[in-house]
């Protein structure tokens, strides 16, 4: 699997480090309990499309948002979680 880093160009996915599935948005600090636990203990798990999150840990460090497609492998776009 190839990773386009918008830093260095596309590497080999041996450099790189996934911690998994970008996270859902963070519910408000008085949000009701059911939305908690749904960001908490409900996670998809899809087949296509997903947002990952990797960190360029053999080159510029830098943390990536990924969407690769769960069948394939196949990375259709990768761009910096900080500009």
């Amino acid at each position: 699997m190839r990773i386009p880093c918008p830093l260095c160009g596309e590497r080999d996915a041996a450099e790189f480090s996934t911690i998994g599935s970008a996270p859902p948005p963070r519910p408000s600090a008085d949000a009701p309990m059911e939305d908690w636990h749904a960001y908490l203990h409900l996670r998809d798990n899809p087949a296509g499309l997903h947002a990952e999150l990797w960190q360029h840990i053999h080159g510029c460090r830098q943390w990536l948002r990924v969407m690769r497609d769960t069948r394939s492998h196949a990375v259709a776009s990768a761009e910096a979680c900080r500009p």
